[in-house]
């Protein structure tokens, strides 16, 4: 579990949703509830639907422990492995990072960079178990963990005796938008992308870490839409830095040029017909 989700930095930036941050200067230690009837095997996933982006939990970037993290644009395809953690009693009844309460008996979690809401399946890798939950939150900012999540998520997943587990995620519903029947449900094997979308491809890693490092150097540089694009290919994941989708032929060209002013030089126009 997490001692303290966010930092006093975060804590700034997060005025007007930050009523649950309050804890967080405290001494009062995260647990689990004294009684909790169901079993895990009764616990109910979430159910993924179409949801607008929360006013507030998507920043352009945020600070955590001198730190910062980039808010995905989009969750379309996206999956990860790593470590999960959960967290209850403290932050029960307080606000989430999307502007929800947080409710530990919700399926719901927390993640870094993901957009708020979307839908995720966690397994857990050490016994097989499988939930979908709700992201409605930022964390856990922890080296190595990928996701934080609700006391009920964590007791359907096992998780909560062992306080952490291998976990592996992967975004079930892009959860991102107003238009009824857009969603985006059981992507699995690759990254889908609609027709005629046009993107400046820069480069592609196989580990998220570079591909992030990229990134917030490119923003750095004021590039505006840089995101990942995650593909799988028989399990081996390819993170390839993108900047898109593009209006016209004419503007990818005029950003090709720019990249190559800065010594990337590989990038390249692709288009998805």
């Amino acid at each position: 579990m997490m001692a303290c989700k966010y930092s006093i930095k975060y804590l700034c930036l997060l005025i007007p949703l930050s009523g649950f941050l309050a804890g967080c200067s405290g001494s009062v230690k995260d647990s689990a509830p004294q009684s909790y009837s169901k079993n895990w095997d009764e616990i109910p996933d979430a159910v993924p639907r179409d949801e607008a982006k929360s006013k507030y939990g998507n920043p352009g970037s945020y600070e955590v422990f001198g730190k910062r993290y980039y808010v995905m644009d989009s969750s379309e395809g996206f999956r990860q492995k790593g470590e999960a953690s959960w967290y209850g009693t403290k932050f029960h009844g307080q606000r989430a990072s999307s502007g929800e309460t947080y409710n530990m008996y919700a399926m719901t979690a927390a993640h870094k960079t993901l957009p708020l809401p979307c839908y995720v399946e966690v397994k857990n890798l050490d016994n097989g178990r499988k939930a979908i939950v709700k992201v409605n939150d930022r964390g856990p900012f922890h080296d190595g963990r990928i996701i934080d999540l609700s006391y009920a998520a964590a007791t359907k997943l096992g998780v909560v005796a062992t306080g952490t587990a291998p976990v592996e995620i992967r975004v079930v519903n892009n959860g991102t938008t107003n238009e009824p029947g857009k969603a985006v449900v059981g992507i699995d094997e690759e990254y889908i992308d609609e027709n005629g979308k046009l993107y400046v491809q820069i480069a592609a890693f196989s580990t998220e870490e570079n591909a992030l490092k990229l990134i917030t150097d490119l923003r750095e540089k004021k590039f505006h839409s840089v995101r990942i694009h995650v593909d799988n290919n028989k399990g081996k994941l390819l993170y390839r830095v993108r900047i898109g989708p593009m209006p016209t032929d004419n503007v990818a060209e005029k950003v090709l040029a720019q990249l190559k002013e800065i010594n990337l030089n590989n990038a390249t126009i692709i288009r998805y017909n």
